[in-house]
């Protein structure tokens, strides 16, 4: 039986459902370090760490929490609602984030490592900014990812990294910059962000699309990797890829830190997603079917890049 169609049919659709409206309603109406719900003892974020690490070591993993010292942006209501954040001041509190990491290691080539990341912060401007497409979704699909391949025993390592984007600085700089400076070879970071995000457009022709953007000659390859598996396997995808000048979000970190092979898949990019960064971004307005076909598309690759290599 083919490997990688028989674990793709284990992606849960109503597991990932569950996992966002955890994350970005109930009970987690957001995931900042700046809000504590009230009665309660940490942080939304903390929280969120709590469920994260919670699901993972009952699938069998142990974590590791990598602690970053960092600020909340603060609100600039002049700028554009989806763009709001602002620096913060010096002065303004700093938290300790944590980057999580569940791994799987190598039986034959350890050294050899694939990453899959997500941030799994919400926007820490808003007083009320549910993120479900930014970025329950993506941690919603690495979780599943994970969950999937508990007992799988991949050749070479897969990391699968849970980091902050929402506040500042991205704590996928400090995991990036680790993993550069250690003597792994690093054959693929994929990042999953706003997967599912997509236009009014697309949504009213029920198209279900993914888009892998890429900066390098060797993100390039990974995202022509993903339109191969895409039709290889019938996954039934609006399959794109997009190349930016500049390396950006958190496989940007990556790339900056000098691992090339790196990669964001996206529900639309240019990014079309009408909640974005908006107040209204709840699980209701996830298209929950497009997420599950994007992750099942991005452990296909995880699947293929363990058996092959680059």
């Amino acid at each position: 039986m083919d490997t990688i169609a028989s674990l793709m049919r284990r992606v849960d659709q109503k597991r990932l459902a569950g996992s966002i409206d955890y994350l970005a309603r109930d009970p987690l109406p957001c995931r900042r370090l700046n809000y504590t719900l009230p009665g309660h003892a940490k942080s939304t974020l903390d929280e969120a760490d709590d469920f994260i690490q919670a699901q993972l070591e009952s699938w069998g993993y142990v974590i590791e929490k990598e602690a970053v010292q960092v600020q909340a942006f603060r609100r600039d209501l002049a700028k554009p609602l989806a763009h709001q954040y602002s620096r913060p001041d010096p002065s303004d509190p700093w938290y300790a984030a944590h980057n999580l990491y569940a791994k799987k290691i190598g039986t034959t080539q350890p050294g050899e490592v694939i990453v899959v990341v997500a941030h799994k912060d919400s926007q820490s401007w808003m007083d009320c900014g549910p993120g479900a497409h930014d970025n329950a979704v993506g941690t919603a699909g690495v979780l599943e990812i994970a969950r999937v391949l508990r007992e799988y025993a991949p050749k070479r390592s897969i990391w699968f990294l849970f980091c902050n984007e929402e506040h500042t600085p991205w704590t996928s700089v400090t995991a990036a910059r680790n993993l550069a400076e250690s003597e792994r070879n690093v054959i693929a970071v994929l990042n999953l962000d706003s997967i599912g995000g997509k236009s009014e457009e697309d949504r009213r022709a029920g198209r279900m699309v993914n888009v892998t953007r890429y900066t390098t000659p060797e993100g390039e390859e990974l995202a022509d990797l993903m339109a191969a598996l895409n039709e290889r396997h019938a996954i039934g995808l609006a399959q794109a890829k997009y190349r930016c000048d500049q390396p950006g979000d958190d496989d940007g970190s990556f790339i900056k830190a000098g691992i090339p092979a790196a990669v964001l898949n996206v529900g639309s990019f240019p990014y079309a997603e009408p909640h974005y960064h908006r107040e209204e971004d709840t699980p209701e307005t996830v298209d929950v079917t497009n997420v599950s076909l994007a992750t099942q598309l991005s452990l296909a690759a995880v699947l293929h890049l363990d058996a092959h290599g680059t």
